[in-house]
């Protein structure tokens, strides 16, 4: 498949996003995963700016949302870390990830792409969309 694309995989993303309080719909971008099934590669990268999400909720608990950002770049290293999803694969793990659910830190939209290079696809995604 990858020589139909010039050395290139099609990797997908999704952006993670903290919503403080869900009822307002509020939301800042913190991180963002990215998945190559060409490469079983899986990676989350989180950024947490504390001081626009304070802005939209005062009360936010930010070592909760830490934990929880956490808790996905975890998932996406796989091992002990990953704990109940240890033995998945990165296809089983990144589809957990981008599942909708209603806590405060929630998968956007997944989007795809080309790349030589999924991992540096992870750090250029955060700069663009989430620093």
């Amino acid at each position: 498949m990858s020589g139909l694309h010039n050395g290139r995989d099609v990797f997908e993303y999704a952006l993670l996003r903290v919503v403080p309080r869900v009822e307002r719909g509020e939301m800042i971008n913190a991180g963002v995963v990215v998945y190559c099934r060409a490469r079983s590669f899986v990676e989350a990268r989180t950024h947490l700016d504390e001081a626009r999400l304070l802005a939209l909720d005062p009360t936010v608990d930010v070592a909760g949302v830490r934990a929880a950002l956490g808790a996905v770049e975890g998932m996406c290293e796989g091992g002990e870390r990953a704990g109940q999803a240890a033995g998945d694969d990165a296809g089983r793990r990144f589809r957990w990830l981008i599942a909708p659910r209603s806590t405060i830190v929630q998968p956007g939209p997944v989007h795809t792409g080309l790349t030589t290079d999924p991992a540096a696809e992870v750090g250029r995604l955060v700069e663009l969309l989430v620093r």
